[in-house]
């Protein structure tokens, strides 16, 4: 009865990249998982009915007590990389909130994916902050089992987005000097399947296992291979330095990377990531890919114009907080408007559906693109990070400077704004049916509201100055969307005898 009791496996990072993924073998592989989540409205829609999902924060020690209870084994993937303040502080207090939260759960083992790196080389403060969660994790008294990865290449992953947009966009590059340094890749499969490996270790099991690809090379060879699976021709010029902030600021610039992530992994790709300690391959029977294989599978995902999981579907990517304490807003401006549809609700509700990446916003692209550019400029996250799948988006996704907030299929689509904004946004379409009109064809109300929450004056400068354009702009989108979902339902019934 107690094994029954215990069997919960406790997923923390659901939403993530690796938690994502790992979470789908979990659920296939019949094991009881509880998945750890800020927003469970995010996360409902992509886990299995099985699935249990638990509101509670790290940063909330409160919140982790009922999370934990009649937990067997917890994966901490949890990291503050996209926190706009001292992520090392939030990486700390996390992580000691949840040691004190399992150790007084019970919880038999914790599982930790943190990074290679030589402490005796300097580690950045990316790298330094991984190493010592896993530090505190072990302090706890409860076994800790701790891998550590280096570059992860997988569809989605946020590497492979960075090396992908480099390569396909500057046929010439200027490269500073972390691209000769060495790393030892691995693909997000074998990542997974550690992770995994790591459930059937004897349960009093403690131990750090690095964890690489086959192939030590630079993150030059990795492009250049990239380059050469793609079929592209591309030039490298090296350059003597290494300034992380220029560097940054190019990346975001280039590539789905805002300027803030990007730092901070630049400054992490000055230290060398290899495996020294061979052990894991012995104690897991894995037979890690090598650079290329793992290149052609991440490449195969891409040119099905989908990807599993993404970097930025984790909240953190968008670099803001959940909770606005310490500042005030004011009432909040709501500019909105509706247009009849001669369609049925689905077929209104459709290009809504697909709006923003790829697709675009249907009116005055190029105004959304220069404030893409701005927002990356400011620091933010501009439009880079697209979209996870063109047609259907879900609760927790993001999408251009945009996170999906709430979706209801053929109904309501709600995006919270994670662009650089004196305040909090939000844009919403929602969709309702009229039923047959005169001519007994069904018709639909199709409503877009933008709500603006401004903090104090800037806020409310910001609304006013802007209004006329997004006025027109917001009008002119919803007109375009009308007239799509008109043309395609044409397209589509069947004609008149």
């Amino acid at each position: 009865m107690d094994t029954d009791r215990r069997s919960i496996v406790l997923l923390t990072g659901a939403s993530g990249y690796i938690g994502g993924r790992l979470l789908r073998v979990l659920e296939s592989a019949g094991r009881s998982v509880r998945c750890l989540a800020r927003r469970p409205d995010f996360l409902r829609p992509r886990v299995d009915p099985s699935t249990e999902i638990v509101q509670a924060d790290c940063l909330d020690r409160e919140s982790l007590t009922p999370a934990l209870a009649g937990v067997d084994t917890a994966y901490y993937l949890v990291h503050s990389m996209g926190s706009a303040g001292r992520f090392e502080e939030e990486d700390r207090r996390a992580a000691q909130n949840f040691a004190d939260a399992a150790r007084g759960a019970g919880i038999r083992r914790i599982v930790y994916l943190g990074a290679l790196g030589d402490q005796a080389h300097g580690l950045s403060a990316h790298l330094r902050s991984r190493q010592e969660v896993a530090d505190i994790l072990r302090g706890s008294g409860i076994p800790t089992i701790e891998f550590r990865a280096s570059i992860v290449i997988g569809s989605g992953s946020l590497s492979f987005e960075m090396i992908r947009a480099l390569v396909q966009r500057l046929p010439v590059m200027i490269c500073p000097k972390w691209v000769g340094v060495q790393a030892q890749p691995i693909a997000v499969e074998d990542v997974i399947a550690y992770l995994m490996a790591a459930l059937d270790l004897p349960a009093q099991a403690a131990a750090v296992f690095e964890i690489g690809g086959a192939d030590q090379v630079s993150y030059g060879e990795i492009m250049q291979e990239y380059a050469r699976q793609c079929g592209l021709r591309r030039w490298m010029i090296p350059v003597p330095v290494l300034t992380p902030r220029l560097s940054s600021l190019w990346l975001g610039l280039v590539t789905p990377i805002y300027a803030r992530v990007g730092r901070k992994l630049v400054d992490s790709m000055r230290n060398p990531t290899l495996v020294r300690d061979g052990s894991a391959l012995k104690v897991c029977a894995i037979k890690p890919r090598g650079m290329k294989e793992a290149i052609g599978r991440a490449l195969h995902h891409e040119d099905q114009e989908f990807a599993l999981t993404r970097w930025s579907d984790a909240l953190s990517s968008g670099g803001t907080q959940q909770t606005w304490g310490g500042v005030r807003f004011g009432t909040r401006l709501v500019d909105s408007r509706s247009v009849q549809v001669s369609a049925p609700p689905a077929a209104a509700f459709a290009p809504v559906r697909e709006i923003g990446g790829a697709n675009g916003w249907y009116y005055a692209n190029f105004l959304w693109r220069l404030r893409g550019w701005m927002d990356l400029l400011a620091g933010g996250v501009g439009l880079r990070r697209g979209r996870r799948d063109p047609h259907t988006p879900a609760p927790g996704d993001a999408l251009d400077f945009w996170r999906v907030e709430a979706f209801e299929p053929d109904r309501r689509l709600r995006l919270a704004a994670e662009m650089k904004v004196p305040g909090r946004a939000w844009l919403q379409f929602e969709v309702e049916g009229n039923g047959p009109g005169r001519e007994q064809e069904e018709s639909s109300v199709l409503r877009q509201t933008a709500i603006f929450d401004p903090a104090g004056l800037a806020g409310l400068l910001y609304w006013y100055a802007l209004y006329p354009v997004h006025r027109w702009i917001f009008a002119g989108m919803l007109r375009a969307i009308a007239a799509r979902a008109q043309r395609e339902e044409s397209v589509v019934s069947p004609l008149e005898p």
